[in-house]
């Protein structure tokens, strides 16, 4: 079966993370850049957004200018995308006890996301940076949104 769909997931900043998947829900990649300014950011976004595979769903995980870059080059390419708090993926993927704190958040995510990496086909992580660990969670509810994922695979404990 041809691959038709890719979403991208963006956690995002100028220490931006990134995930992308398929429309079988595998993982094909994921990492982090650290830009030095919204002008880097912006000449990465249009790069990012026209190369192969070109993503035809984006999540985006933030808001202000920097989100307004991503979802202005988004709209001169007519993608699909869809701008979300961190509230609500982690409402949908975390216990509320695993969101205690900022902090708690965070490590549960990590934890989270690695276990995602490992379960849709990714490659395993030695560091994982929390910006990525997050739009990989941000991907994962995409995924689950769009029913390209019929369910999350593991148990959350």
């Amino acid at each position: 079966m041809p691959v038709s769909g890719h979403l991208l997931a963006v956690d995002v900043g100028l220490h931006t993370g990134l995930a992308l998947f398929d429309e079988q829900s595998r993982l094909l990649w994921y990492r982090s850049h650290h830009l030095a300014s919204p002008n880097k950011l912006k000449k990465m976004i249009a790069k990012l957004l026209r190369d192969t595979p070109h993503p035809t769903h984006i999540y985006l995980e933030g808001g202000g200018p920097l989100a307004e870059l991503w979802l202005r080059e988004a709209m001169k390419l007519s993608l699909t995308i869809r701008q979300i708090p961190a509230e609500l993926w982690r409402e949908k993927l975390l216990y509320a006890r695993q969101q205690t704190s900022g902090h708690q958040a965070k490590k549960e995510a990590d934890a989270l996301a690695r276990q995602v990496i490992l379960a849709l086909g990714g490659k395993k992580p030695t560091h994982l940076r929390h910006d990525t660990a997050e739009a990989i969670l941000v991907g994962l509810f995409g995924l689950l949104e769009l029913g390209w994922l019929k369910g999350w695979p593991l148990h959350r404990t």
